[in-house]
């Protein structure tokens, strides 16, 4: 096997969200060749993978690529979306990114994409499939989307001992049952987990057939307050709920009590305090099916399954060969050290503000293509880590608010996020005489201020209580 040697201005790890987002950008803002590397067999990554009944947790109208609109900007008229704006699934977001790579990246001759390929280090990529391997010289820098990259329980063995005998799954394979179990018993407290839940519900299961083991309880979005286009207003206020009350909290508990009051924070179970927060949105809806459930487990992680008994952190509950167990529980995304996104010949892609991944990632090619020194990128965009509990909320929101004046200071940057239909944000200035948005704005210009000293403070003494 001889090594073929390339030449590239950027050699892009990873053919996800994040690298098709960067990507895009830095196409469109420079000059720049690409050659995108990725061990899955088409671009998408982890949505190759997905469950048959995902769908994104956010509008169409915000995900992908900035220079491609995904969906059709239409509302949902049925279903636990009805009312809100389309949420893409996987077929339509595996289409997208393979016209993406087909129409918009490989006809100017810029990109080269390499499919089915590991990436090595050190500038070397070896084929999956075949006796080839590569070597790549780069111009300027290695794009590791890669560093963050999680695990879904769909490519992950259960993070328990499952006995022999045991009808243990990963979510996606439920679509497949074709003997009706007597019993369900959905493993995880995750949005794959909630999905889960909605869907056999959906599909008429009884709740009095599902078990539900969470090891945490989680706080979820509202759907109402994430939404773009004509309801964007709706979504404007939300914002000026959360920097009211960011404002004014008195503690991290009182915060959160003041947006679950609002609804824009939601959780299952009202007596049960939530500890997880991963930023998933879900609908009322959804959250109206799910309480449904009244068998729930919280005695803490699965440890074991046997054929009569699950066995948990603290305690066990009995189970049967009758009964499919769905796993549902694997790590998610990866909360390593945090590094400067923009080092010498590397970008490190991480998030550097609160939610919506692809405007935040599409952003960084902006920035790199843009911005004159890996100093005042990083500057612009200190990473954060990715959100896992209550307290990430408050320190990622801080992040967001305490650099957002930095970036709009560039108009080059200010001018690109205007325009882009992946800032959620972005298209408030169509709405500026609405009287719910004069209002919302007017909440905002009263509340950003005490919102950053307030939420500092708030991070601090809970960090002193650590």
């Amino acid at each position: 096997m001889s090594d073929e040697t390339l030449e590239t201005d950027y050699l892009v790890v990873g053919a996800g969200a994040a690298g098709m987002a960067f990507a895009d950008t830095l196409l469109t803002h420079s000059d720049a060749t690409l050659t995108i590397v990725d061990r899955r067999h088409a671009p998408g990554g982890h949505w190759i993978d997905a469950y048959a009944f995902v769908r994104l947790h956010q509008p169409s109208a915000f995900y992908g690529v900035s220079s491609m609109p995904l969906g059709q900007d239409v509302l949902d008229r049925a279903g636990t979306n009805s009312g809100y704006y389309e949420l893409a699934g996987p077929d339509e977001l595996r289409a997208y990114f393979a016209q993406v790579m087909q129409r918009r990246f490989l006809p100017g001759g810029r990109v080269r994409y390499f499919p089915g390929c590991e990436y090595m280090g050190e500038g070397r990529f070896v084929s999956r499939l075949a006796q080839a391997s590569w070597n790549v010289r780069v111009r300027r820098k290695v794009v590791d989307t890669t560093y963050l990259e999680g695990t879904i329980p769909a490519t992950s063995a259960p993070p328990f001992e499952v006995a022999d005998g045991v009808r243990c799954v990963p979510a996606g394979e439920i679509v497949h049952i074709t003997e009706r179990p007597e019993r369900f018993v959905v493993i995880g407290a995750g949005k794959t987990a909630l999905d889960t839940c909605v869907w056999l519900l959906e599909q008429n299961v009884p709740a009095s057939s599902i078990c539900w083991i969470k090891p945490r309880e989680a706080w979820w979005l509202n759907r109402r307050f994430q939404q773009p286009l004509a309801l964007l207003p709706d979504s404007y206020r939300g914002m000026a709920i959360q920097l009211e009350a960011m404002a004014q909290a008195a503690s991290i508990e009182d915060l959160f009590a003041r947006l679950e009051a609002e609804k824009v924070f939601l959780r299952v179970d009202p007596d049960v305090a939530p500890t997880m927060f991963r930023g998933a949105v879900i609908s009322e809806a959804e959250l109206a099916l799910l309480r449904k459930i009244d068998d729930v487990v919280r005695l803490g992680h699965v440890l074991r399954i046997e054929r009569d008994e699950i066995v948990l952190e603290k305690g066990r509950v009995p189970t049967s060969e009758a009964t499919v167990h769905i796993h549902c529980s694997a790590r998610g995304l990866a909360r390593r050290p945090l590094r400067p996104i923009f080092e010498a010949g590397k970008v490190n892609v991480q998030p550097f503000l609160w939610g919506f991944a692809c405007y935040q990632f599409a952003m960084l090619g902006v920035v790199e293509a843009l911005v004159g020194n890996d100093e005042e990128k990083n500057r612009l965009c200190p990473p954060i880590a990715y959100w896992d509990s209550n307290t990430d909320y408050l320190c990622a929101f801080l992040a967001t608010l305490a650099n957002e004046r930095a970036r709009m200071a560039y108009p080059a940057l200010a001018n690109w996020a205007k325009e882009t239909r992946l800032n959620p944000f972005g298209g408030i200035g169509h709405y500026r005489e609405a009287p719910d948005v004069v209002d919302a704005r007017e909440r905002i210009k009263r509340s950003a201020m005490a919102a950053v000293g307030n939420l500092a403070q708030l991070v601090k003494s809970n960090a002193g209580r650590a």
